[in-house]
C-alpha cells in the first residue's frame, strides 16, 4: 500500500508494505480511514465497506509493535487513533434508531457486527502478541484506548436482541472472552470494578462512552445503549457500586420515567439493583431514597403485571432503608409507613381486579407485605379480609398460584393479628370450608399435587383459627362432619379435629 501525495487512503494492491511504514505514515493512514468511516462519504455503503476492508488488511499486515507506537505531532498517537477507530467501528455496527428500525435492517446490523467482531478479534490478538513480547512495551496504552469501545460492542451484540443473530452473538461473545483474557480479568465484574476496592476498573471509562447517549434528548437514538447500561450496572455489586452512584442514578431514573412499559421495567430493575447494592446511608443522603420511592411508586398505577412485579420487589427492599429515618416514641401511635401506603394502594386495586395475571402478581407479593408490617397489618385488616375471601372463591387455573398465595397470606395474618381474628371467625371459616369442598370435588385439569397443596394450606389455616379461638372451630366443625357425605372432605376436616386435640390452646 502507498500513500499518495494528496493524502488519500492507500490502495489495497500491496498490503505487505504497511509493515515497513514509519509511525507517522501509519498514523496518517489510520487518520484517513477514520475520516472515511465517520465523514460524509461514510453514508455511502460501498465507501464505508471499502474503508473497512482497507482497515482489516492494514491491521492484519502491520507488526504489533508499530500499531502501538506513538506518532509525533501533528498526528495523534497510534493508541489514541486506534481508540477512535474502535469507536467508529462500534457505530458502524450499531442498531438503527427505534423509529427507523426495521426487521430487514436488523439483519444488516447482524452482518456488520460479524465483520466488526472479526476485526476486533484481530486487534485483540495483536495486543496479546505484543503483551507476550518483550520488545513492544506500549501495548498497555493501546489496550487502554481500545477496551472501552470493544466492551460496548461486545455487550451490544452478545445479548439476545432483535438486531442480533446466533452468529453475531457468537462472534461478540468471542470478542468479550478475548478482551477479558487480554486484560487478565476473570469476569466482567472484575473488568469493570477492578480486582480490589483500591484498584481502578473500567466502569468509569465505559460510562464516559455511554454518557453522550444517556441524556434526555439522545438516549433513544441507539436502542442498544439502555441495555448495555442496564447489563453493565448489574455486574457491579457491593462494595463497589456506591462510588459510582452519581453516574448511575440519573440514567436509571431517566429510563424508568419513560412512557413505554418496556423501559419502565428496565429502569425499575436498574433502580432495584441500586437499592440492593448501595449502603442505606448513601441512599438516605440528599433524600435519594425518597426520590427513588416516588419514582417507583407512580408505576403502581399501571395495569401491567410485569411492571408491577418489578416495582413491588424494588419497594420491598427499599422499605427498610426508608424506615431507618423514622423514629417511634413509645408514648404515641406508630406513624404510618411507606409500606402502609403501598399496601393500601395494592388492596384497593386487588379487590375489583379481574385479570388473572395481575391477580397472581398482587397475590404473589402480598405475604411479603404482611411479614413486613407484622402486627401493624391490623390497620388493613378489613380490606385484607375482603380480598382474601374474594380471591379464595375464584378458580385460578391449573397452577392455582393466586389462591395458594392468598392462603399463605391468611396464615401469616392469623399468626400476626390473632387477637383480632376471633370476631371474623365465622366468615373465614365459611370461606375455607367452601374452598375445601370445591377443591375436593374439582374435576378440572388441576394437577393432583396442586389440589393437595390447596387442601393442606386451607387445613393449616383452619388449625390456626381453632387455636386462636380456643377450640371454637372444632365445635363448629363437629356438625359438618356428621352431615358431610364426601369422604375426601371428611378426611381433611378430621385432620383439623386431630390437630386441635394434640395441641393445647394456651400455645397460641
Amino acid at each position: 500500500m502507498e500513500l499518495n501525495s494528496a493524502g488519500e487512503t492507500p490502495s489495497r494492491k500491496s498490503p505487505s508494505l504497511c509493515a515497513q511504514w514509519p509511525p507517522t505514515v501509519l498514523g496518517q493512514t489510520f487518520s484517513q480511514i477514520l475520516h472515511r468511516l465517520t465523514g460524509q462519504e461514510a453514508r455511502r455503503g460501498n465507501a464505508r465497506g471499502a474503508a473497512f476492508q482497507d482497515l482489516s488488511a492494514i491491521i492484519e499486515a502491520t507488526e504489533c509493535g508499530k500499531l502501538f507506537e506513538e506518532s509525533g505531532p501533528p498526528i495523534r498517537g497510534m493508541p489514541e487513533m486506534l481508540g477512535e477507530v474502535a469507536k467508529a467501528l462500534g457505530s458502524y455496527a450499531a442498531p438503527p434508531n427505534e423509529k427507523e428500525g426495521r426487521s430487514d435492517s436488523h439483519s444488516e446490523v447482524a452482518e456488520k457486527a460479524e465483520e466488526v467482531g472479526l476485526l476486533f478479534l484481530k486487534l485483540l490478538r495483536k495486543v496479546e502478541t505484543a503483551k507476550n513480547s518483550l520488545v513492544c512495551l506500549a501495548w498497555k496504552t493501546g489496550l487502554h484506548h481500545l477496551e472501552g469501545p470493544i466492551y460496548i460492542f461486545a455487550i451490544t451484540h452478545s445479548l439476545k436482541q432483535p438486531w442480533t443473530s446466533p452468529r453475531s452473538q457468537d462472534v461478540a461473545g468471542q470478542v468479550l472472552a478475548l478482551l477479558l483474557q487480554v486484560t487478565d480479568c476473570g469476569s466482567v465484574a472484575r473488568f469493570l470494578h477492578g480486582e480490589s476496592e483500591d484498584e481502578k476498573g473500567r466502569f468509569t471509562v465505559v460510562m464516559g462512552l455511554l454518557k453522550p447517549d444517556l441524556n434526555k434528548e439522545s438516549w433513544k437514538n441507539n436502542p442498544a445503549t439502555k441495555h448495555v447500561f442496564s447489563w453493565t450496572l448489574q455486574q457491579i455489586t457491593r462494595p463497589w457500586l456506591n462510588q459510582y452512584l452519581e453516574k448511575i442514578l440519573p440514567p436509571s431514573l431517566l429510563i424508568s420515567d419513560d412512557y413505554q412499559t418496556e423501559n419502565k421495567i428496565l429502569g425499575a430493575h436498574c433502580l432495584h439493583h441500586i437499592v440492593c447494592n448501595v449502603p442505606a446511608a448513601d441512599l438516605l443522603q440528599y433524600n435519594r431514597a425518597q426520590v427513588l420511592y416516588h419514582a417507583i411508586f407512580n408505576h403502581l398505577y399501571m395495569p401491567e403485571h410485569h411492571l408491577i412485579q418489578a416495582v413491588l420487589l424494588c419497594l420491598l427492599d427499599l422499605f427498610p432503608i426508608l424506615e431507618k429515618a423514622l423514629q417511634w416514641k413509645g408514648d404515641r401511635a406508630r406513624p404510618t409507613t411507606h409500606c402502609d401506603e403501598v399496601l393500601q394502594l395494592i388492596l384497593t386495586y386487588m379487590e375489583p381486579e379481574h385479570r388473572l395475571l395481575l391477580r397472581r402478581t398482587y397475590a404473589r407479593n402480598l405475604p411479603a407485605f404482611v411479614k413486613r408490617l407484622g402486627i401493624l397489618t391490623v390497620r388493613h385488616l378489613k380490606r385484607l379480609e375482603r380480598v382474601i375471601i374474594g380471591y379464595l372463591e375464584v378458580y385460578d387455573g391449573p397452577e392455582e398460584e393466586a389462591r395458594l398465595k392468598i392462603l399463605e397470606t391468611l396464615k401469616l395474618l392469623i399468626q400476626y393479628t390473632w387477637p383480632r381474628i376471633s370476631c371474623r371467625l365465622v366468615v373465614l371459616l365459611k370461606a375455607l370450608l367452601k374452598l375445601i369442598c370445591d377443591v375436593a370435588r374439582d374435576q378440572s385439569l388441576t394437577p393432583e399435587p396442586v389440589k393437595t397443596a390447596l387442601l393442606q394450606e386451607a387445613t393449616d389455616c383452619l388449625i390456626l383459627l381453632d387455636r386462636c379461638s380456643r377450640g371454637q372451630v372444632k365445635g363448629l366443625l363437629a356438625k359438618s362432619l356428621q352431615s358431610c357425605q364426601d369422604s375426601r372432605v371428611v378426611s381433611w376436616i378430621s385432620r383439623v379435629q386431630q390437630a386441635s386435640e394434640d395441641a393445647p390452646y394456651d400455645r397460641t
